[in-house]
């Protein structure tokens, strides 16, 4: 079975997505090894559940385009614009584990992160449905 170029640049980027997670578990691992009360820093740890479970979205993602009704190029924009912010809150979230500056980051935001949170919501809500509405015309 061949699968369109679109389809193969998210499955690609899944596949990185979840290689991430997995190094980010060596890290929480270490992080873990080395605490008294074997626990990681928390956004060690939500860096590498959020890549994982990211990792395993983006498959979703994958499936959507390559079911779309839509052309290459409307998918491929339409899936990269959650996957940018997905890549983009487990890098925050790696910033934050490396610092150790806070376990809440959303307590005392730094300039930005309201803009930032609301481009996330819109742009992984905004691709998410444009990838649906292309299922249901490619596939209803």
């Amino acid at each position: 079975m061949e699968i369109g170029g679109d389809t193969k640049a998210v499955v690609l980027a899944a596949g990185l997505i979840f290689l991430w997670a997995l190094l980010l578990g060596v890290w929480k691992y270490r992080e873990m090894a080395a605490a008294e009360d074997g626990l990681a820093h928390p956004y060690v740890d939500v860096a590498h559940r959020a890549a994982l479970l990211y990792s395993f979205a983006t498959l979703l993602l994958a499936a959507f385009v390559e079911l779309s009704g839509f052309s290459a190029a409307v998918n491929l924009i339409a899936a990269f614009v959650p996957i940018f912010f997905f890549a983009a809150a487990i890098a925050g979230y790696m910033i934050h584990g490396a610092r150790k500056d806070t376990d809440n980051q959303l307590r005392d935001p730094v300039r930005g992160t309201t803009a930032f949170m609301y481009a996330l919501i819109a742009g992984e809500v905004g691709g998410t449905f444009v990838l649906l509405l292309g299922f249901a015309n490619g596939q209803l």
